[in-house]
């Protein structure tokens, strides 16, 4: 099996829960993964840390990573930039993490052009209805914010079949368990181990006497 880590992003409706998932994967199979930190130039939501949750920085300091290269996408989402940097994302697959990238639709398909390999998750609460309950009870926005969130996730509902997975949020533990399931299959893709499978042929190759 290949010992490279996955890279794999997680897109979803904003308020589908995502950042949940992300946290008890992260809890509950220590070493496994790595969560790649987005830069933003949003304003930190109440509890949320630079470094932790994000990395909080000026629209100047955004664009000059833009400028140097340093990020695998970024995009503009409801009047702010947000973007993955690129070292830290190499550097854990490399040492055999699976990284997940929490990221929205338009990240998600330029890191799927950039890095073909990358796998795709979309994660949506059972209904509409369910989603804009999460966004009004997680009271962090304003009624114009979530109206905007709104007409964002219908946007972004025309995009879902790009995606190679489609993850429902019902059951918080079932659905870790599902997202776990499904990145950790993928290690046994044959077209991730095309170095294994070579290396089989060649000696199997040595067993057959004769032509």
């Amino acid at each position: 099996m290949d010992k490279k880590g996955i890279l794999a992003v997680v897109s979803g409706f904003s308020g589908a829960g995502k950042g949940t998932i992300m946290k008890q994967l992260l809890e509950e199979y220590p070493g496994r993964y790595a969560l790649s930190i987005s830069a933003t130039t949003r304003n930190p939501r109440p509890g949320e840390s630079h470094g932790k949750e994000y990395f909080f920085v000026s629209k100047e300091e955004f664009e000059r990573m833009i400028e140097e290269n340093a990020l695998i996408e970024y995009a503009r989402y409801v009047g702010n930039y947000y973007g993955t940097p690129k070292e830290y994302v190499m550097g854990q697959l490399n040492e055999g993490r699976d990284v997940i990238l929490e990221i929205e639709i338009q990240g998600a398909l330029k890191v799927k052009e950039a890095y073909p390999d990358t796998l795709l998750l979309f994660v949506s609460p059972p209904n509409a209805g369910e989603l804009k309950n999460r966004l009004v009870n997680r009271g962090t926005e304003d009624t114009a914010t979530i109206d905007s969130r709104l007409a964002r996730a219908w946007q972004e509902a025309q995009g879902v079949e790009q995606y190679d997975y489609f993850v429902i949020n019902d059951d918080l533990e079932e659905c870790v368990q599902q997202v776990h399931s499904i990145i950790q299959n993928e290690h046994a893709r044959a077209a991730r181990n095309h170095a294994v499978i070579e290396n089989i042929r060649t000696e199997l190759k040595g067993f057959v006497k004769g032509d």
